[in-house]
């Protein structure tokens, strides 16, 4: 079954914008940028669970004006799910409105924390156990879900091959 979207998930600095528009390129489609960033980046990182729904929502719409575009599978830089995994970061709760979003993306790609973690401005959870914690909270949210997902780790090009091959399993 070919995807019609293919959403990268996992904590921060694990080559998420930077895997998504070389998958992009690989399948001649379009890539959906992270919402959560752009809104940081305009509004600061001192976020309230009021922001995180509005990424959420953000992401959402990006995500469902790709879709109608046809042009599949589109590439997404995390989605709604994600940033519910930020609000338990965050706040160690969520808004009830993520749990009526139901636009899943068709397969899952968890970036694994195998990658040094870089300051940027908009980054928040660094330390070894916040990117665990991080990570497993990820994880157990592609689980709660019950959607198709794998684990990609690996450095460089090895991530991205390893990204191809998940896809390729996924998709069978």
């Amino acid at each position: 079954m070919k995807p019609r979207s293919i959403c990268l998930h996992g904590p921060e600095s694990t080559g998420k914008s930077t895997l998504a528009p070389r998958l992009a390129k690989h399948f001649d489609t379009r890539c959906v940028d992270e919402f959560g960033r752009t809104y940081c980046e305009m509004f600061g990182t001192d976020l309230t669970m009021a922001d995180l729904v509005e990424i959420g929502k953000g992401h959402d719409a990006k995500t469902r004006a790709a879709l109608a575009a046809h042009d599949y599978p589109i590439i997404l830089d995390t989605d709604p799910l994600m940033t519910a995994v930020w609000a338990d970061m965050m706040f160690g709760r969520r808004d009830p409105w993520f749990a009526t979003w139901h636009n899943p993306a068709d397969i899952y790609l968890l970036l694994d924390i195998d990658l040094p973690w870089v300051e940027d401005g908009t980054r928040l959870f660094g330390t070894r156990q916040e990117r665990q914690r991080f990570f497993d909270l990820s994880r157990a949210e592609l689980e709660r879900r019950g959607v198709r997902w794998a684990l990609v780790g690996g450095q460089g090009s090895q991530r991205y091959l390893n990204a191809l091959r998940a896809i390729d399993a996924l998709s069978r």
